[in-house]
């Protein structure tokens, strides 16, 4: 069955993906990135939908392809260590100080790129930045250590859509749009990395997510938050007006429950329903 897999990952290839576990999942995954396909992998925040991030094509003809995304709108980069980061992107001392607090971990930063460091220029939309990010997740480290690629891995969901947390998640929002599915059950986390700009001389949150603001302030100082761009070149992942919708209608404050509805809430009041 893994012979008849096309690890090009055409979106018109009509397969259904291989979903896998264990170590060798993790080889079969990471033969697949070389090769240049797509891959969905767990990570502690949702999973996401890789590709070798110095290959051109596995970037723009799959990714974004496999996304319908906009390709004005860059991606995140998972790296393995910090070594392949400084390779990637210029660390200063802050953000030097802000990796070595938190990461491997939900957070991810945006630094001027390093002109030689080999991504692709689609990966970043032609900015002078990067989004980098070093998942906490043991299956993504193996995955990103076995491959030795910088990653280039949005949220393995359909652009604009709710960010996946399962495997069955990935398979009814991509279907057979991937070659691979690396499968570890739901991530810890569940909502998406926090995104800081420190290319300025005030550190910005372009978005929020498992890092609170208020962790980051405590190495940082005060923290900028940036609303979500309306313009056509957002400066990072996560930054469109429109993004992680729902496919159905919302109701906000609610006070009852219906039928056929599910409940998002917070603190101890849990309604029934």
């Amino acid at each position: 069955m893994m012979s008849s897999i096309d690890t090009t990952a055409s979106v018109d290839a009509g397969e259904p993906p291989l979903v896998t576990t264990g170590r060798s999942g993790v080889a079969r995954a990471a033969a697949v990135l070389r090769s240049g396909g797509l891959v969905a992998f767990p990570t502690e925040t949702v999973y996401g939908l890789g590709a070798d991030a110095t290959n051109d094509r596995a970037v723009g003809a799959a990714i974004f392809a496999a996304k319908e995304r906009p390709r004005f709108n860059p991606l995140i980069i998972h790296v393995a260590s910090f070594e392949m980061a400084r390779r990637l992107a210029r660390f200063d001392e802050r953000a030097v100080d802000v990796a070595s607090r938190f990461w491997p971990g939900a957070l991810t930063l945006v630094l001027p790129r390093q002109p030689e460091g080999g991504v692709s220029r689609l990966a970043s939309a032609g900015l002078d930045t990067i989004a980098l990010r070093m998942p906490a997740h043991p299956i993504a480290q193996e995955l990103l250590a076995m491959t030795d690629l910088p990653i280039a891995a949005p949220s393995a969901n359909r652009s604009g859509s709710i960010s996946p947390t399962t495997p069955k998640h990935v398979l009814a929002s991509l279907g057979d749009r991937i070659a691979v599915i690396l499968a570890a059950g739901r991530c810890s986390v569940g909502v998406e990395s926090t995104i800081l700009d420190l290319t300025g001389s005030v550190p910005r949150e372009l978005r929020a997510g498992g890092v609170p603001r208020e962790a980051l302030a405590e190495v940082l100082g005060p923290i900028a938050v940036d609303e979500a761009d309306d313009g056509d070149r957002p400066q990072s992942p996560g930054r469109l007006a429109r993004h992680y919708a729902p496919g159905v209608p919302v109701r906000l404050a609610v006070r009852e429950v219906g039928a056929h509805e599910a409940l998002l809430t917070f603190g101890p009041d849990l309604r029934k329903g």
